[in-house]
């Protein structure tokens, strides 16, 4: 039989596991000082069962509770048994299946120590009926799995009535641990070996020596067991034996289950400070890890008014100098906005149809119709404003273009922002709010620009004269008269295209871009001065997902810096 006993680094606590076949309950219990493993023949323990032994304070009664079973206390250790039982057939079946699922169990009692012991399936040579012929590799590579490991103590247990040489467990142990500097033998049942013979030749290392002394054991009989003998009556039994037997008085201080969990707690004690260096660094890489992560996630949010909506402010803050990045260069995008006045503005601006427009056929159709019945005697000064109103109309759609095309960066930005600004992240409500206000901002910046700029071109039809209007009556209908008030209104035209290139995109910068950056959540912020506690709790209510990480991030770094004040106190004491 194997059994492992290992510290479980970053808990304050001990720890070991048991596995194999004969005597392995009784030894296993006797730690414990309490009856609760099933018993059987055959392969009885089915699962890994991580048992956690806590010590409590003198005159509090023993229970148990699994992990599975959430905060309900046993205190009836057979009912710890039956649900062993149970909880084993809900995963394996009743076919004697295995698994490597553990069974987590916790025991709290004044007689025993921190300890953390892992009771895993026994060896086995053949399957029994009902299970796969598969079993015993699977059961040997479940047992490796534990063994293996270089932090582990193997605590090997076999029968004084079996021939130690073919002993399965040793052959493990031996496999695993070559130098035997993890591997403790125990022998089991030496009450139950043939009269007249004895295990002196093993238990003081002449037979099958260890680097590790090896330990004899007596455990309850079966018959101990059918009469519910309990483990202290079965201790004080096993003392007797071997203080009374010729065979062995003359070494029975260093025989019994006492004496083993004595040299086991030496042993583990020893290699846990040989190893506290070590264990110290890599606790503290842990504990920094985990601090830098909740960092990131951030920290729990305040319960008072006033700290909520400071919480609230910083993170408008965060998300407006990502914003503000975005703009001024330090993050992409805001160079798209003068990519449309460098390139989309000055594109439109050229493909107006004015020479269409400005055409003799169409400047004779507008002046005529300008004039009615009654030809003009000078100048035709309507048909030079219908001209030019004509013109300047077309000027209005690359104007509102450009508004638009802004206005659609500008929501890009936000959308990208908003999505950059990781604090928000915990706060899908205040992010999708802050996201509809910033969103609502813009289209009032947009409206605000879209009138200027349509301002700026209905300005320019104000003019008070084009050209020449001298121009005697009587040529008034020639086609050289035509072509003059054409070219006098493409020239007027033309200065007020030139102008356009440089009015519009400062007056959607100014009426857009800067009020962005300037006022972009000032209304937001109006709102939320007026807000009662129960918005701001709205507003701070988490994404269930990120709280229950960081509240699991923080639970893993309570248990590092307990393990890291525990080894503290440790290496203060030496």
């Amino acid at each position: 039989m194997i059994g492992i006993l290992s510290r479980r680094f970053g808990t304050p606590s001990r720890r070991s596991s048991l596995l194999a076949s004969s005597g392995k309950s009784s030894v296993l219990e006797s730690f414990v000082g309490r009856d609760f493993l099933p018993r059987g023949s055959g392969i009885v323990t089915r699962r890994p069962l991580v048992l956690q032994l806590n010590k409590i304070d003198e005159g509090q009664q023993d229970y148990a509770q699994f992990l599975h079973t959430g905060n309900k206390k046993f205190t009836d250790f057979s009912a710890v048994r039956k649900e062993i039982e149970d909880e084993t057939d809900r995963v394996t079946g009743k076919k004697k299946q295995i698994s490597p699922l553990p069974i987590n169990l916790s025991i709290y009692s004044p007689n025993v120590v921190n300890l953390t012991l892992i009771d895993l399936p026994g060896l086995t040579k053949v399957a029994v009926e009902g299970q796969p012929d598969g079993i015993v590799q699977e059961i040997e590579n479940l047992v490796r799995s534990y063994v293996e490991k270089p932090n582990c103590i193997i605590l090997a247990i076999t029968p004084a009535n079996q021939d130690v040489a073919t002993s399965d467990a040793m052959k493990l142990a031996r496999e695993v641990d070559p130098k035997g500097e993890r591997t403790f033998g125990v022998l089991t049942k030496l009450d139950l070996m043939d009269k007249g013979t004895n295990a002196l030749d093993v238990l003081e290392g002449r037979s099958y020596r260890l680097q590790h002394p090896w330990v004899g054991v007596v455990n309850r009989s079966q018959a101990d067991i059918n009469r519910n003998v309990n483990v202290n009556a079965a201790r004080l039994s096993e003392r007797e034996f071997f203080a009374t037997s010729p065979d062995y008085a003359h070494i029975h201080g260093r025989l019994g289950s006492e004496y083993l969990a004595k040299l086991l707690s030496k042993q583990l004690e020893t290699v846990i400070k040989a190893r506290l260096p070590g264990i110290t660094s890599m606790i503290s890489k842990r504990i920094e890890d985990l601090e830098a992560e909740l960092d990131h996630l951030g920290r729990p949010t305040a319960i008072d008014a006033g700290a909520q909506l400071y919480t609230i402010l910083e993170l408008c803050r965060a998300f407006d100098r990502i914003f503000h990045e975005h703009l001024d260069g330090g993050r992409p995008g805001g160079d798209r906005i003068y990519e449309i006045f460098d390139y989309q503005l000055p594109s439109a601006l050229k493909k107006l149809p004015l020479d269409r427009h400005l055409s003799l056929q169409n400047v004779k159709r507008v002046v005529c119709e300008a004039d009615g019945y009654q030809p003009h005697l000078i100048a035709p000064e309507q048909g030079y404003r219908r001209l030019i109103e004509g013109a300047l109309n077309f000027f209005r759609g690359p104007a509102e273009a450009s508004v638009d095309a802004v206005h659609f960066i500008l929501k890009e930005l936000v959308r990208k922002s908003v999505g950059e600004t990781k604090e928000l992240k915990r706060f899908p409500t205040l992010q999708a709010d802050l996201a509809a206000a910033a969103n609502a901002a813009l289209e009032r910046f947009r409206d605000a620009s879209k009138k200027y700029v349509l301002f700026l071109v209905d300005m320019e039809s104000e003019v008070e004269r084009v050209g020449n209007p001298t121009a005697a009556a009587v040529d008034r209908y020639t086609e050289d008269h035509f072509k003059a008030i054409s070219t006098n209104v493409s020239s007027y035209i033309s200065q007020v295209c030139d102008s356009f290139r440089r009015t519009i995109p400062k007056a959607v910068v100014h009426c857009q871009v800067r009020q962005a950056k300037q006022a972009l959540l000032d209304h937001f912020y109006t709102k939320v001065g007026r807000y009662e506690t129960a918005e701001f709790a709205r507003l701070l209510d988490e994404d269930p997902v990120l709280l229950e990480r960081r509240q699991r991030f923080a639970r893993r770094l309570d248990l590092y810096k307990s393990a890291r004040n525990e080894i503290d106190s440790v290496l203060w004491a030496r």
